[in-house]
């Protein structure tokens, strides 16, 4: 009950003083008022009688006059419950809307962040000052971690959070229970270390959702009977809204998480798709990834396709077990494949010790990469050397021309295909670096892509008559490849190579025989001079087939 002033009751601007003159005069009572400090508010001199006014047992002062007087004593007292009343009302009624105004600023703060540690910050700060404590903090319940968290604590440092984290068993008793009180024995928590010894009052309230304990807000003050039922109550809001946010901050976090995994889900679907698809075939065909391809989709374009292929590959795996046979062709490609695509290329397929690769831009690219290639091949067969291995020996051919590229197969098996005679011609030459005993041949279509920007050393080897193919095809070979001194005497014995082979074609074989004598006079190494100069010998002692042009007849693929 509010403390209530007898002088607001019967003092000269009290609204009732008039009314007490009136009564007391009708009722012929002479009064006199004092309260309870001894001064008089109505005067009456004499000896008289006392009678108490009182509130519940509080003596707020007296009457005396006659007997009668008591009446007025009676009355006064009464008028001071109404009075006292009235005053609590309005006390009422003010923390009632102060209540509602640190809720309304509460939920406006809540609405001002979605990150749960961020919200529990704001609402231990709203408790703290809200309901006067000395300090706070509060724990929520990580379900997927399975263990307790403390996102804030705030005023005096009365609660210890190493020791909240050991003791969760205890603080699941007392403050997951889904209750919310003011603890009146707390003995437990001092003698486990999980509060300060200064600690006299203890409150907390559950944060709930529907059915669900997430956690509480624990207050602690130094006083003793700190904390009202009337401030639980308005603790037991502000834990309900702030365990609503947090609830919706979490499940937000976790579908921003969910969308983040599955985008980072299909990126990764699309990195390893592009391992087995190239981004180049897919863009060649208008796409920006393999989702938006459809059964059909096709494109042509002129292209250099390029092939490698390991020499006398059967005879080196003979010697190595399944194993090292995988691992060896795997440590091949993986020393080629980078050089492709650094060249602007895309490996088109895999095709065990062989490589099909594609270069939609320009047969520099290829011609860059095949060179680059060779080079590659080289430092290999060097570490080979120094392990006491076989070296390696590879030929690379290649030719441009229109190329269909697109997806093939049935809507329930798709593949990427590349449908041209381009792709056969291209596999047909490299398989003449065998014949011709060059490492790296291009057909004359190749060369004429060429627009002279880059310096490349050719020879020209004339012409081929593939099985089943009524056209020629010509064959150039590229030097730039090989190992320095063997480059450098080829590049010296250029035009002499040159000229012999006009000779051959011409069928003047013995002038040839003797060019091809002084090539492999001052480079040895020169398998394809040797080539043709047994050629030209043996057409010198045998003649040479009937209506021979100079083109070479290949009578195997």
């Amino acid at each position: 009950m509010s403390r209530v002033n007898l002088k607001n009751v019967v003092g000269k601007k009290a609204e009732i003083n008039s009314d007490i003159l009136v009564l007391a005069k009708e009722l012929n009572i002479e009064i006199c008022v004092e309260d309870q400090t001894g001064k008089v508010l109505y005067p009456l001199p004499g000896d008289v009688s006392t009678f108490p006014i009182k509130l519940d047992d509080e003596l707020l002062g007296w009457v005396k006059g006659g007997p009668n007087a008591v009446i007025i004593a009676n009355l006064l007292s009464h008028l001071a419950a109404k009075e006292a009343e009235k005053k609590n009302l309005g006390n009422e009624v003010l923390n009632l809307y102060q209540e509602l105004n640190v809720i309304f600023n509460f939920s406006e703060k809540l609405t001002e962040t979605i990150e749960p540690d961020a919200i529990a910050r704001i609402t231990l700060e709203q408790a703290m000052h809200s309901i006067s404590a000395d300090g706070g903090i509060i724990v929520l319940w990580n379900d997927d971690k399975g263990q307790l968290e403390i996102p804030a604590q705030a005023g005096e440092l009365l609660f210890d959070k190493e020791k909240i984290r050991k003791n969760t068993s205890l603080l699941f008793k007392i403050a997951f229970g889904g209750q919310s009180e003011i603890i009146n024995d707390f003995s437990v928590l001092r003698e486990k270390g999980i509060i300060e010894a200064g600690v006299q009052s203890l409150m907390y309230a559950a944060m709930k959702v529907k059915h669900r304990i997430m956690g509480a807000i624990i207050l602690a003050g130094k006083k003793d009977d700190q904390f009202s039922a009337a401030r639980l109550k308005l603790m037991i809001t502000l834990a309900l809204q702030s365990s609503a946010a947090i609830e919706s901050a979490m499940l937000y976090e976790k579908n921003i998480r969910e969308v983040k995994e599955r985008e980072e889900a299909i990126l990764r679907i699309h990195e390893v798709t592009k391992k087995f698809v190239p981004n180049e075939f897919i863009r060649s065909l208008g796409k920006n990834a393999i989702t938006e391809v459809r059964l059909g989709d096709q494109v042509e374009k002129i292209v250099t396709v390029l092939f490698t292929d390991i020499r006398d590959f059967t005879t080196l795996s003979e010697n190595m077990t399944p194993e090292e046979n995988f691992h060896f062709v795997s440590s091949f490609n993986a020393r080629l494949g980078p050089i492709i695509r650094a060249n602007r290329g895309f490996i088109n397929q895999y095709l065990g010790d062989s490589i099909m690769a594609i270069f939609p831009e320009s047969p520099e690219d290829a011609l860059h990469a095949a060179i680059h290639m060779q080079k590659a091949i080289c430092e290999l067969n060097n570490e080979r050397i120094g392990k006491g291995l076989p070296i390696i020996k590879a030929g690379i051919g290649m030719h441009t021309g229109p190329l269909i590229m697109g997806i093939t197969g049935d809507e329930s098996r798709m593949d990427a295909a590349t449908i041209s005679d381009t792709v056969n011609t291209a596999s047909r030459i490299e398989s003449l670096t065998k014949y011709y005993k060059s490492p790296l041949l291009l057909s004359a279509e190749t060369q004429q892509h060429l627009n002279g920007h880059y310096k490349f050393h050719l020879r020209q080897l004339g012409s081929v008559r593939l099985k089943g193919k009524h056209n020629l095809l010509s064959i150039v070979e590229c030097i730039n490849g090989f190992e320095q001194l063997e480059f450098e005497k080829k590049l010296s014995t250029l035009s002499y190579f040159d000229e012999a082979m006009r000779c051959y074609r011409e069928q003047h074989f013995e002038n040839a025989i003797i060019i091809f004598q002084q090539i492999l006079a001052t480079d040895p190494t020169d398998q394809t001079a040797k080539f043709f100069m047994e050629n030209a010998s043996r057409f010198m002692r045998h003649g040479v087939p009937e209506n021979w042009t100079g083109a070479e007849e290949m009578l195997t693929k």
